[in-house]
């Protein structure tokens, strides 16, 4: 068999096949369930989790409401601090940038009761922050989250989180 008649049949078995044998099948799962998926309470702290871990700005601003408000106490001031999404998006990218990863645990609910459009859930959380080998900051908590959304159908975002942690 001739080159030019080997490279044809190879070309014409991979255009049949419809496939690229030099690249993977993409997956045809929606990323919303292989990293949680956020219809469910559960699944929500779940794609919270790996929005964490993978540092993953993207998938972290799709669980957060427009007029979302992030709060906690600042103990050294003795006062309540609070910011909006855009702040808390900033801040976040900051913490996804220096950190060379981020470990989040969640634990047990402490309180939760809600609708199928709004839900108040309360958890405890552990984070690890690994900035480099010898700089490695434990956060030890609780998170109380307002989650909400449009109807029944749509994922959870949450309205509001209050970190009441140690740090």
């Amino acid at each position: 068999m001739n080159r030019s008649l080997l490279i044809a049949a190879v070309f014409s078995l991979a255009v049949l096949a419809a496939c690229n044998p030099f690249a993977p099948k993409l997956s045809e799962t929606p990323a919303t369930t292989q990293f949680g998926d956020p219809h469910t309470i559960d699944g929500y702290f779940q794609a919270f989790k790996y929005a964490y871990e993978f540092k993953d700005t993207s998938l972290y601003g799709t669980l957060l409401a427009p007029d979302f408000i992030f709060s906690y106490r600042n103990y050294d001031r003795g006062v309540d601090v609070q910011w909006g999404r855009d702040d808390d998006m900033r801040s976040t990218a900051g913490l996804f940038a220096y950190a060379q990863t981020l470990s989040l645990l969640w634990g047990d609910v402490i309180d939760s009761s809600g609708t199928e459009t709004a839900f108040d859930i309360t958890r405890v959380f552990s984070l690890d922050v690994t900035f480099n080998p010898d700089d490695i900051e434990h956060v030890d908590g609780r998170a109380v989250f307002h989650l909400e959304r449009a109807t029944p159908s749509d994922p959870w975002k949450a309205g509001s989180w209050r970190d009441e942690s140690n740090l």
